[in-house]
């Protein structure tokens, strides 16, 4: 079953940024049954996620100013739920609602 790292804090997202290889967040509304559902798909195939891959989960609603600061540092239009892939300090992969898909996060690090 996953394994969440909890997005708390903005520092955070600058380690984020400044680390080598992948990293995953899940950007989740505690408020919002499309992002519950989005959130338990993605875990449902949680097991395609290389091991190696942090990955990290936001609670939009008690962490709004984290949620700005992703949206700022990675240039990418703030949705809910949201999932952004990492590489390198740079988002190559952005997707929102049914389109967010453990899958796809596969395919795209397999490819890179």
């Amino acid at each position: 079953m996953s394994n969440w790292i909890d997005l708390t804090d903005t520092s955070q997202i600058d380690e984020i940024k400044a680390s080598e290889g992948y990293s995953l967040i899940f950007k989740h509304s505690t408020r919002c049954s499309i992002s519950l559902m989005a959130k338990r798909s993605f875990e449902r195939d949680w097991n395609v996620i290389p091991a190696e891959v942090n990955c990290y989960f936001l609670d939009l609603i008690n962490h709004r100013d984290v949620s700005a600061y992703i949206a700022e540092t990675f240039q990418v239009h703030h949705e809910s739920p949201q999932l952004l892939l990492i590489k390198n300090g740079e988002c190559v992969l952005d997707a929102s609602h049914s389109d967010i898909s453990a899958d796809e996060v596969a395919e795209v690090i397999a490819n890179n």
